[in-house]
This record gives structure tokens, C-alpha cells and sequence, in this order.
């Protein structure tokens, strides 16, 4: 299936911008009369025909939509300090959009190594992403956030914190419900502060963990996500 990110597609024509263009006809070599597929990031999946393909501006005409396509039955919101080497927090977003996330927050707390991220890139990443894996929903993808104000603001749903200091924590497993909301938050490569993880418990939110293994910050993200999307299997 050949996929193209078209978020503002309305109508029954269409004309692709000029890398979606690109990509269809010089790298694909499609040409008029081929069918391609469109989402719009939002559930819906067109089916369209190529009727000029031209390599800056190729025009398709949708021929078929199904609406609602591959949405999950539970919405999962991670919020994760990117890390210092920026591949691996890239990596993080490309294998929980693959595995099933509703939305992402680059989180900002006071042990994080990056305090900067470049949002366009990130999203590129994340529709590469939604693309490979044909999903028809994009993943939000919010702005650095600070922790304090992640974690005061409203949520409705569970909300969970992983973080390695001592003390008893249940495993996030056991938690997390089938079919419902939920954020997780997980903290930078230095972990959240003491202050920080009784901050989010003032503010409702349960301390998990993620099992035995002592985990990179990408793969926590990585193993929170697999975890919530085994639990809606």
C-alpha cells in the first residue's frame, strides 16, 4: 500500500504538495490510472487515482473513504524527557507510533540532558512513522512542557509516573485498564527528582514501575507503550 500524509484533504480532488509528489512519481514511478492511498491523520483512509502525475504537483481523485480506520479502543498520552543523543528520543516516537500512542510530550524537569527540541523534525519522524505502519490517526504532538505544568494540568484519566527511586511502586501491568485513558510520564537519563515524583503524586498520579530492568529512557517509553497496548489486545 502506498500511503500519503494529506491533512487537509477536503474534497474528491486533490493535489499532492511537492515531496508527496515527488516521492509518488520520481521514487515510485506511479503514473495516471495507479491507485494510491490518503490519510488525513484523523481515522480517515482514502482510496485515490492518480490523474495527472506530475512529479511537483501530482492530482489524485479519491475514489473510495473508509472513516474510523485501525482506531484503537484506548488512548495512551506519553509524556518523555528527550534525551541527550536526540536518535534515540527520534527512535522512541517511531516505535510507539508503529505500536499504538494517541499522543506524545517532550517533557522538560530539572535532571533533563535537553532542554531544546526542534517540534518539525519530530513530527516528521512521527508521520514517517504512521505512514510505514498505515495507521490513519496521527499521534498529537505537543510542545516542550514543563514537568510542573504537565502534571497540574487537567487529565481525565489515570495517570501514572516511572521513575527508578527508592521506594514501593506497582507494576504498571497491573494497572492499567483495558479500553481506557492514560498518561504516563517518564523522566529524563538522570531520572525525576524526589521533588518532582511527590509534585505528580500531589496531583493524582500513581508511581509504577516497568519491571526489573534497570531501562534507557527511550525504552521505558517503548516498554510503557507495548505494556498498554498489550493490556487492549
Amino acid at each position: 500500500m502506498n500511503l500519503f500524509y494529506t491533512p487537509d484533504i477536503k474534497d474528491q480532488y486533490y493535489q499532492l504538495d511537492e515531496v508527496e509528489s515527488k516521492h509518488c512519481v520520481r521514487v515510485l514511478r506511479l503514473k495516471e490510472e495507479d491507485e494510491i492511498h490518503l490519510i488525513d491523520g484523523k481515522g480517515t483512509l482514502f482510496t485515490a487515482k492518480i490523474i495527472d502525475a506530475h512529479p511537483k504537483r501530482c492530482t489524485v481523485e479519491c475514489i473510495e473513504k473508509k472513516e474510523e480506520f485501525g482506531k484503537l479502543d484506548y488512548e495512551l498520552h506519553l509524556a518523555l524527557a528527550p534525551t541527550k543523543n536526540i536518535d534515540r528520543t527520534e527512535w522512541f516516537l517511531e516505535k510507539c507510533t508503529e505500536i499504538g500512542t494517541s499522543e506524545f510530550t517532550p517533557l522538560l524537569s530539572s535532571h533533563s540532558e535537553r532542554k531544546v527540541v526542534k517540534h518539525d523534525r519530530l513530527f516528521k519522524v512521527i508521520t514517517s512513522a504512521v505512514k510505514q505502519s498505515l495507521k490513519a490517526y496521527h499521534p498529537k504532538l505537543n510542545n516542550l512542557t514543563k514537568f510542573a505544568d504537565l502534571v497540574t494540568s487537567d487529565f481525565e484519566g489515570d495517570k501514572f509516573i516511572a521513575h527508578c527511586n527508592p521506594g514501593e511502586k506497582t507494576h504498571l501491568k497491573q494497572l492499567c485498564k483495558p479500553k481506557a485513558k492514560c498518561l504516563v510520564l517518564i523522566g529524563p537519563e538522570g531520572d525525576f527528582s524526589p521533588e518532582e515524583v511527590e509534585l505528580a503524586k500531589a496531583n493524582g498520579f500513581q508511581e509504577i514501575s516497568l519491571g526489573e530492568s534497570r531501562l534507557r529512557t527511550e525504552t521505558a517509553g517503548v516498554v510503557a507503550c507495548n505494556i498498554v497496548s498489550l493490556a487492549n489486545y
